[in-house]
């Protein structure tokens, strides 16, 4: 039996707590039912997101991986072990919802493409629920920007100059101490890397990001995760 459709969000009135916006998005059905380009996605939708109204620190992500998809965990997998590393917190702490939210620009794990790598995430979901969501976590301190897709949106949504946000993650990520110290931009942005093996080449040719990037992120986030 085909499980009932999911109805757009916009028909939530203003200033829905965050708890009745998090319950409809974990039943979203948008991407099967109303997709955006024509192509429903391939497979039964798994929103995995963590969200608080009194989360200090938000991780903007890509989208939940194949292993997130299968246990309803975000970063269950390498990926959020070396996040976590380079966070310098614990599964306790990263996964604690009243500290930490954790918002992907996709809810649910886009599926393959033909060279196995996950597709990018499905443009229904920050359309539809990130700003509000983001309004209802006024605590947050403090936005992790991981990956170009998150860089794109969060920079766009804040009206960050191209000239400043940079021309891809790697061009983002080398001007992180810009965005970082800007204070016009509230919560404050840390762009980062994706954290995926597949990108230990990059951190291999770029040391400077464990040497000066990493310990300003380790300290900032140690301020605001007790």
């Amino acid at each position: 039996m085909r499980e009932p459709s999911f109805e757009h969000p916009s028909r939530c009135p203003r200033g829905t707590s965050l708890e009745a916006l998090a319950a409809e998005a974990r039943g979203c059905r948008l991407c099967i039912d109303h997709p955006d380009r024509g192509r429903p996605l391939g497979h039964w939708p798994r929103p995995v997101f963590q969200v608080s109204a009194t989360a200090r620190i938000c991780i903007a992500g890509q989208a939940p991986g194949i292993r997130a998809h299968a246990s309803g965990i975000p970063f269950s997998d390498p990926s959020g072990q070396r996040l976590r590393q380079w966070l310098a917190i614990d599964e306790t702490a990263f996964y604690d919802a009243s500290r930490v939210a954790i918002l992907p620009m996709g809810f649910c794990f886009p599926g393959l493409d033909a060279h196995g790598g996950d597709l990018p995430p499905r443009p229904e979901c920050a359309r539809s629920w990130h700003r509000q969501m983001l309004a209802a976590m006024p605590e947050v301190k403090l936005l992790l920007l991981v990956g170009g897709h998150a860089q794109r949106w969060h920079l766009r949504r804040l009206q960050v100059p191209k000239a400043r946000a940079g021309i891809g993650v790697d061009e983002t990520v080398r001007q992180w101490r810009a965005l970082y110290d800007d204070d016009t931009l509230q919560p404050t942005c840390m762009p980062l890397p994706h954290p995926s093996w597949r990108n230990s080449g990059w951190l291999k040719r770029n040391p400077w990001f464990e040497l000066e990037l990493l310990p300003v992120l380790r300290a900032r986030v140690a301020r605001l995760i007790v």
